[in-house]
């Protein structure tokens, strides 16, 4: 029976590479695959850190996965495969027509890609395969914050400073911060979201009083004073009064 998998991870935590390894040990048994990605380092590859790459079908927008593989398989004579990589940049669709391969053309779909945003969030296609695939799987690498904590979050930096907002799908690496360019680097939650709220200006800051109460306003900041004098009586409601008829006319 063909499987849908999801496996997720951070940056640096070897998804390209265990793409590259799941593609190249089912050709040397003689298997057909379909390699596919999105936005890779190289265009039309499937590219590791380790250095190792290998030709790929680049997933555009417009591309319907389940034709493509359908295709494929008519070329072919078969597929027994299909693995993505940078799956998070699927479109939600894609993820479904993923969904499709494997039970409507029974083909195994290898998927693999980030779970979070640098803005803390799921990306759609992400949520999308975690809500279809058959099994999903972290990968158990473990990166690390620049404090030593685990690095769960991905984060990214302009000009070496953290940001939170701009287009989703801006491709970078991780290396040094380099001005004027996309950086990415690997936070634990603690930091991330410190350096979250510093670039959406929420971070609190300590006023002088001369500065946090300006003498045009009023002084709410202590106990209210109330004067019993200036306090009104209590309303006193009058009973609604029966309207009397008199021959049909009102009074």
């Amino acid at each position: 029976m063909a499987t849908l998998r999801f496996t997720f991870g951070t940056m640096g935590s070897g998804k390209s590479t265990q793409v590259l390894q799941i593609h190249h040990n089912l050709r040397a048994r003689g298997l057909t695959t379909v390699l596919t990605t999105q936005l890779d380092r190289s265009e039309g590859r499937v590219s590791s850190r380790l250095g190792v790459s290998a030709e790929a079908e680049l997933v555009e927008a417009s591309t319907d996965l389940f034709e493509l593989v359908r295709q494929r398989a008519a070329t072919l004579g078969s597929v027994d495969a299909v693995i993505c990589d940078e799956a998070q940049f699927y479109d939600s669709v894609q993820c479904e027509q993923l969904a499709r391969v494997v039970d409507e053309l029974r083909i195994d779909v290898f998927a693999f890609g980030l779970l979070t945003t640098f803005q803390g969030r799921m990306f759609p296609g992400s949520a999308r395969l975690m809500e279809l695939a058959d099994e999903r799987t972290e990968i158990q690498v473990e990166a690390r914050c620049w404090c030593g904590e685990r690095a769960t979050q991905n984060a990214r930096f302009v000009d070496g400073v953290q940001v939170v907002s701009g287009q989703l799908k801006v491709v970078g690496d991780t290396g040094g911060p380099v001005a004027g360019e996309v950086t990415y680097d690997l936070l634990c939650r603690s930091h991330w979201m410190e350096g979250a709220n510093a670039a959406r200006g929420d971070q609190l800051e300590l006023l002088d009083d001369d500065v946090a109460r300006p003498g045009d306003h009023p002084d709410r900041s202590g106990p209210v004073e109330v004067d019993p004098d200036a306090v009104p009586n209590p309303l006193h409601v009058t009973p609604p009064v029966e309207a009397a008829s008199h021959s049909g006319v009102s009074s």
